[in-house]
């Protein structure tokens, strides 16, 4: 994973993804039990346009598949998929406290 270059960015990555991982706790899972696809739909949106916007371009891009699976309704992938994400953020803020012990 690569860290965006910008100083301000950096400096709000650490709360972005923290607030992104207790989101996906609390919201993720009643989406996928309601089977609301356009709420589903919604938040991986959401999770692609604010990765992109900070550099996380592999957690956006998955953010992208989800919105594919809420479409089309593949609810058993979208949970995997979600699952994914929630993972792919804890890498994240690894190496991002690495990052921070370095500096």
């Amino acid at each position: 994973m690569k860290l965006p270059e910008d100083p301000f960015v950096l400096e709000l990555l650490p709360e972005f993804v923290e607030t992104w991982i207790q989101d996906i706790d609390d919201q993720f899972q009643p989406l996928i039990n309601s089977k609301n696809s356009d709420d589903l739909y919604r938040f991986g949106h959401t999770i692609k346009g604010s990765c992109f916007q900070f550099g996380l371009d592999e957690i956006a891009e998955q953010g992208i598949e989800l919105m594919g699976f809420a479409k089309i309704q593949d609810w058993d992938n979208a949970m995997t998929k979600g699952n994914d994400i929630r993972q792919a953020f804890v890498a994240a803020k690894s190496v991002i406290n690495e990052n921070l012990q370095k500096s």
